[in-house]
Order: C-alpha cells, then sequence, then structure tokens
C-alpha cells in the first residue's frame, strides 16, 4: 500500500474556524454555487467556482494552509451538500480541500460577516 507524504486534511470545518483561517489568508474561501445566490449572499473575499466549473479550476499559489503544506480550499455553498462534492473532487486531485459545515446557512446562523449583491470583494473564476 503506498503512502502519502501528505497527511489528509479534515473532512470539515466549521464556518467560525473557516473564517478565521480566510481572514488571516491561511485558506481560500471557494464558493461553489451558481452566481445568482453568490450575488444574494456571500462570504466576504470568497471567490466563486460553481460546482459545475471546478474542471476548470486550479489552486491558487500562496500562502501554505495549517502544518505548511500548501494551499488550504475551504469549499463552501449554501447547506454543506454541493461543497461536499467540490471537497470530494478536488482531494482526488490533490488539491487539499475541507468542507464548510453547514455552508452559508450555518455562516449566517453564526453571525459572520456577509455581504449582498455585486462586489468586488472576491473574484469569479
Amino acid at each position: 500500500m503506498a503512502t502519502s507524504h501528505q497527511p489528509p486534511a479534515p473532512a470539515q470545518i466549521d464556518p467560525a474556524e473557516a473564517h478565521r483561517l480566510a481572514a488571516a489568508g491561511e485558506a481560500l474561501l471557494l464558493d461553489v454555487r451558481e452566481p445568482a445566490e453568490y450575488a444574494e449572499v456571500h462570504a466576504p473575499d470568497s471567490v466563486l467556482v460553481p460546482l459545475g466549473g471546478l474542471d476548470g479550476f486550479v489552486a491558487p499559489e500562496g500562502p501554505a494552509g495549517p502544518g505548511g503544506d500548501g494551499p488550504l480550499v475551504l469549499a463552501l455553498c449554501r447547506s454543506g451538500n454541493r461543497s461536499q462534492v467540490a471537497t470530494d473532487v478536488l482531494n482526488a486531485r490533490g488539491v487539499r480541500t475541507v468542507n464548510v459545515v453547514g455552508g452559508m446557512r450555518a455562516w449566517l446562523q453564526a453571525g459572520l460577516p456577509s455581504h449582498q449583491g455585486a462586489c468586488s470583494c472576491g473574484a469569479a473564476i
């Protein structure tokens, strides 16, 4: 059996920890919802890549995530279902990805910052 030099990322992360990591520049917050959902409400500095567009997603070079072994991607959607699919897909491609449990619903319930409408806080790929 082959061994990995990289420990597996945790499968899930709570919204408060996701916000902390993203705000500190230790992780990329990837929103995998559709553009209309993103425009309705989104996490500051999140990057929009709808689930159907993940084939073209390339993890950016940048700050190391926890453990110092490369960028960490935090997948976010409305409730956590699509982001779990994105997490599975990206991890299979070797991109360290963690699902944000409960998605934007849990993010908002936790009272974390959010933006509405079109803004230039994040990006779309």
